[in-house]
């Protein structure tokens, strides 16, 4: 949701037009995660003042719009430091327009400007206060009411610094936020904070960094919490000493020559470093003549003493669409390598070993639990059901499968002897974060398993799996969905390893993930034919898919893929529901896509083709290769190859984000940009 791209750059001289270019090309990485308007600010040529350009609609229409006033810029001049800020809006308070759009300023001079990610909850008690206080709103969102509070605070403070400033406005705020603050009052300085929501910062410099860690100031009031763990990954060993502003500034280089890049992903820095530090909830990052300091006004037992400098190893190449027509699209063709990749160095093929580092330690402890709990949303959520049933198979334990959502609005019992799973492709979806923060309170253990190394789940979690899917750049998701499934079919290996009983179960399963990738691309050579199934439906209003067992997560992952791409109906039905209800939709006219495969329920599916066929339903069925008998009963069909049943759905349903790919195509629709939605849902 929503995307902060700002860049600074001291003694290191630098165009306007190519600081203009920098912020524009930063947008452009970030578009993936939706959007309805951009705009950037920057100092005007006197250097004095604060220019700010906004419009509503697409990262396009605010290049445009600057290269209409490049003379007045004076976009050839050329500054030694300089701080930029941009955005790309998605709209939570106030339609998508101009005056929406962020930057959003404190007032007509803009003294100060902010980018805003999230949303703040208690803003209608803050802009009343300052509506009180003479302050008038030109905007509907909730981010200008921090834009005037800073200000406010300046009016009241003026010998305060930046920092302290931004310090007592987030104090103020209630949400979830990443904030990045330019000011004409702080020539040269920019200021980001987070809560809830991610940011990180990019080092560029000429010569390499003298440390890796940069260490956290506190204040001289630093909180001493008292906090304890149970388990041995708990910090209560670490002495309470607070560091305060007196402590050295960070210097990371010799000379001073440096540029920083704030960004809510790594994609949009990539291209300029690879040195990030993933900011953690309540730093204060602040940048002044070059140097970075990072501050926090309480200090409690778990916080770190400094953050790491990260050295990421993303491609610019892997963010990139390459030959194909969308970033959904590529991401549909890797499966094959990501799968590979998810399994790589944890699957021995050969001695039938699996090895999970991130959570080794760990096993015994989750062996000895009472359930686990499978904690998720969308597609991650349908992950977690396409495995529960070999989890329970393989674990003998209860296994719980939650949406996030509804899991916070029950008080539901959790215990210190639970393990919780909190899987997310992004790792800050909002409500798994607020339910895993929920859970941890309770004692539980809690494991994350993400695509995104740094990410809030990843760091908040007590160890976890890293599915190594690559960056997924469409909003649809498609490759994380089978490394996430791949990752849970290797969890239950790890859990059954010691058990004599499960022993040929365990090596079947690893025999069919050996030969998955090949599978895989067996099934993408059927693009064609899928079009062509895509062509006979795109002008329909509705969708029916239908399955049971493992195969249901499949209709539930291929339903939300149509609704998401194609803005057409589709509703998955559990098979052996049909009789209760669904039944009575099933006519002639009724588009019905069924999954049966020949796995322990084929003949309870076959029943359900034959109740649908018997109301003159014309199924569109999606079973294995050579199954005649179940072909004959199908209107149409598609074929995937055999393999190992709790792995049929990693192949099943990679037709369905074929068909909603194409039928988006066919009518007309963004495939990586889905109206109204957004990457990385980070708002409840």
């Amino acid at each position: 949701m929503c995307g902060i791209f700002a860049y600074l750059n001291y003694l290191t001289p630098k165009t306007r037009r190519e600081i203009l270019e920098l912020l524009v090309n930063g947008l452009k990485r970030l578009e993936y995660r939706g959007y309805d308007s951009a705009g950037l600010a920057i100092d005007t040529p006197n250097g004095k003042d604060v220019s700010i350009i906004k419009k509503s609609g697409k990262v396009q229409a605010l290049e445009d719009e600057i290269k209409s006033k490049e003379e007045v810029l004076d976009v050839d001049a050329t500054t030694e430091y300089h701080v930029g800020i941009a955005h790309t809006r998605w709209a939570t308070h106030g339609v998508p327009s101009a005056v929406n759009a962020h930057p959003q300023r404190s007032d007509s001079d803009q003294a100060f400007c902010v980018i805003h990610n999230g949303i703040i909850t208690n803003f209608k008690d803050i802009k009343a206060f300052l509506i009180s206080k003479g302050y008038e709103f030109e905007s509907d969102t909730d981010t200008e009411a921090i834009a005037k509070l800073v200000f406010h605070m300046y009016k009241q403070h003026p010998n305060y610094s930046f920092r302290e400033l931004v310090e007592q406005v987030v104090q103020q705020l209630e949400g979830a936020f990443a904030l990045c603050f330019k000011s004409k009052h702080y020539p040269g300085e920019c200021v980001a904070t987070r809560r809830g929501s991610p940011l990180l910062v990019g080092i560029k410099t000429k010569r390499h960094l003298a440390t890796d860690h940069i260490p956290i100031l506190y204040s001289k009031d630093a909180d001493s919490h008292s906090h304890s763990d149970h388990r041995p990954h708990g910090r209560n060993d670490i002495p309470l000493i607070p560091r305060t502003e007196s402590t050295a500034e960070f210097r990371p280089y010799e000379d001073k020559e440096v540029e920083y890049f704030f960004a809510s992903d790594a994609s949009a820095v990539i291209e300029h470093t690879n040195r990030v530090i993933f900011l953690e909830d309540d730093d204060v990052a602040a940048v002044k003549e070059g140097l970075l300091v990072i501050h926090r006004l309480r200090r409690s037992v778990d916080d770190s003493l400094t953050r790491e400098i990260t050295t990421i190893k993303m491609e610019i190449q892997q963010i990139m669409k390459g030959n194909y027509s969308s970033f959904m699209q590529k991401e549909i063709f890797e499966q094959p390598e990501s799968v590979v990749n998810t399994m790589r160095g944890r699957l021995n093929f050969r001695d039938k070993i699996v090895v999970l580092g991130g959570i080794k330690e760990y096993i015994p402890e989750i062996r000895r639990c009472r359930r686990l709990m499978l904690i998720g949303c969308g597609t991650s959520y349908h992950s977690a059901v396409a495995c529960r049933q070999l989890l329970e198979e393989l674990t003998e334990l209860p296994v719980m499968v939650e949406p996030a959502s509804d899991f916070l609005d029950r008080n539901t019992p959790v215990f210190r002897d639970d393990v919780c799973f909190f899987i997310s492709q992004s790792g800050e979806t909002a409500d798994s974060l607020m339910a895993l923060r929920y859970c941890k309170q309770r004692g539980a253990l809690i494991v994350g398993v993400t695509n995104t190394v740094g990410s809030s789940i990843c760091r908040e979690s007590h160890c976890g799996i890293h599915i190594n899917a690559g960056p997924e750049i469409g909003v649809a998701s498609t490759k994380a969905y089978t490394s996430q499934f791949i990752s849970l079919v290797m969890f239950a290996l790890v859990m059954s390893d010691d058990r004599i009983s499960m022993q040929k179960r365990r090596e079947e399963i690893i025999s069919g993930l050996e030969h998955l990738d090949e599978q895989i691309r067996e099934v993408l050579a059927l693009d064609n034919k899928v079009k062509t199934l895509a062509e006979s439906l795109y002008e329909q209003k509705s969708l029916l898919l239908m399955g049971r067992g493992y195969n249901f997560s499949t209709c539930l992952e291929g339903a939300l893929k149509v609704k998401e791409l194609t803005y057409m109906h589709s509703e998955a039905i559990l098979a052996g529901e049909l009789k209760h209800g669904p039944l009575a939709l099933i006519d002639d006219s009724m588009p019905i896509i069924m999954v049966v495969t020949r796995d322990p329920i084929f003949t309870k599916c076959m029943n359900a083709i034959e109740q649908v066929c018997a109301r003159q339903g014309k199924p569109i069925i999606i079973c294995e290769k050579g199954d005649t008998e179940t072909q004959s009963m199908a209107w149409e069909y598609i074929e995937v190859p055999h393999t190992v049943d709790c792995l049929q759905g990693i192949l099943t349903v990679i037709p369905m984000q074929l068909l909603s790919y194409h039928l988006a195509m066919l009518r007309g629709c963004n495939i990586d940009h889905p109206r109204n939605l957004a990457k990385s849902v980070t708002v409840e």
